[in-house]
């Protein structure tokens, strides 16, 4: 005869095979028999341990078939446990049992309508969501394996499979194509979710002209077959989550509650002053959430204006005194006489208007910056540039504020940001960027204004000019 705690092992043992048969809320009660029955643990003999143990499949089977018959265990789901850590597997199995109590009495899995409340994802963007999460079967039912599954492949991946997922999701229609309609859906959907109410018009629509210009840094390079239609490949999505991170971000964390703080999800707090029209302001939450797509957390709470060209004047000199005095990274914007809209924020080059873009430094080169005021020679521009080499800046503005160029930029792998190589600014902003923990304040750097910028010498050391003003 064997020992008792051998016959629990086998039992133990043998639970992967209960779990497919019986399914996990049938099993759970299977192991709730288990422990209260005493003649498992004591006295009984080995033939009447196997009866009683049949016994007990067989009530737990017939529980099963009473309630609707569970499913087999997903191929998929074994593997796709182990991707969590037990603690990580137990919150999502009250998670997810939480969610099937509110969706109907007996709790066995999770309705679309509670899906889509508690993960704040509505719209076609949260039914397509839901119906990529429980295997298309249009059921209408999320189970437990559904939600392993999805998560793991979705949270846990390689960027491959999140990235492939997320290009499943964007295919609305489910008809295979990821068309420009399609994009636009989901975007309504991701503008309702991170704006506040206020800044969606009472169709229910965001601004049709913010939107676009998401929509329109998009390309769709494959023709569908039998339509004139043209849809986005999987390297085109790839190519666009590059240039609006934002939506990268908030795509790719669905799956978090909404309350917890989920990525893609916040907008700078910005803070103008008392004297300013908001109508004379370029930055707007957009625009905002737009650049935030490439900074950290702690670096989204709040943006304050430090200079704006029609209140502060056309000054160099007052414009770098506004700089200089933030504590934090600065973000400049400049809006042309074209109607284009671009800045940079040191180490990344965005365009806002017509089409939102952010170009981040590709390692060709270290030609980040240039800074230069009251130089008499022609081959020291005075301005400040970002990008590219002297006379072929990536983003330039002269000293006196009254014009500038923009070329294609190895730096920065962007194109020319405006209509033409020679832009003529309208309005000139810039604004600080308030760390969640600012450092402790440094003493003013004395000295030239090029000492005050010494990172961004090696620009000057590039056309041998480093001590033309020494």
């Amino acid at each position: 005869m064997r020992p008792q705690a051998a016959i629990f092992g086998d039992l133990e043992a043998r639970s992967d095979r209960w779990t497919a048969r019986f399914g996990l809320c049938d099993l759970r009660r299977l192991r709730s028999c288990l422990q209260l029955l005493p003649d498992l643990r004591t006295g009984a003999t080995c033939r009447g341990r196997r009866r009683i143990s049949s016994a007990i499949l067989a009530r737990a089977a017939s529980m099963g078939n009473s309630q609707s018959q569970s499913p087999p265990a997903h191929p998929r789901f074994a593997s796709a446990s182990r991707a969590f850590a037990q603690k990580e597997l137990e919150d999502l199995r009250s998670l997810f049992f939480s969610l099937a109590a509110q969706s109907q009495p007996n709790g066995r899995h999770v309705s679309l309508p509670v899906f889509q409340a508690y993960f704040r994802v509505r719209g076609p963007l949260g039914e397509r969501l839901f119906d990529l999460i429980t295997q298309k079967r249009k059921d209408g039912k999320l189970n437990f394996e559904d939600l392993v599954i999805a998560k793991a492949t979705y949270e846990k991946g390689t960027r491959d499979e999140i990235e492939d997922f997320i290009y499943q999701l964007l295919d609305v229609g489910d008809d295979g194509n990821v068309t420009r309609s399609d994009l636009e859906s989901v975007m309504i959907t991701v503008f309702d979710s991170v704006f506040s109410p206020k800044r969606v018009q009472t169709a229910g629509s965001p601004n049709q002209e913010d939107l676009h210009i998401f929509l329109d840094s998009a390309n769709f390079s494959e023709t569908v077959q039998g339509h004139g239609d043209r849809r986005m490949s999987l390297e085109d999505l790839r190519r666009w989550f590059a240039l609006v991170p934002s939506v990268r971000k908030f795509l790719g964390s669905l799956l978090v509650p909404a309350d917890s703080g989920r990525p893609g999800s916040q907008v700078p707090r910005l803070s103008c002053w008392n004297n300013v029209d908001s109508g004379e302001i370029i930055l707007n939450e957009e625009y905002a959430w737009h650049i935030g797509g490439v900074l950290s957390e702690g670096e989204l709470e709040h943006w304050k204006l430090l200079y704006h060209s029609s209140l502060s004047g056309l000054s160099f000199s007052t414009f770098l005194g506004s700089v200089n005095n933030s504590e934090g990274p600065t973000i400049l914007i400049i809006k042309d006489r074209e109607g284009h809209i671009y800045g940079d924020m040191k180490s990344f080059l965005f365009q806002l208007y017509p089409h939102a873009s952010i170009y981040r430094p590709t390692g060709a080169n270290r030609n980040v910056q240039w800074c230069a005021v009251n130089f008499t020679s022609e081959d020291i521009p005075n301005g400040i540039g970002f990008g590219g080499r002297v006379n072929h800046f990536g983003l330039f503005i002269s000293a006196s504020f009254d014009q500038g160029q923009t070329f294609a930029c190895t730096t920065f792998g962007s194109p020319c940001l405006s209509t033409a190589s020679r832009i003529l600014p309208e309005v000139i902003e810039c604004w600080g960027v308030v760390q969640k923990k600012q450092l402790e304040k440094q003493d003013a750097v004395k000295g030239t204004i090029l000492e005050r910028f010494k990172e961004d010498r090696h620009m000057l050391n590039m056309v041998g000019l480093a001590n033309s003003s020494e």
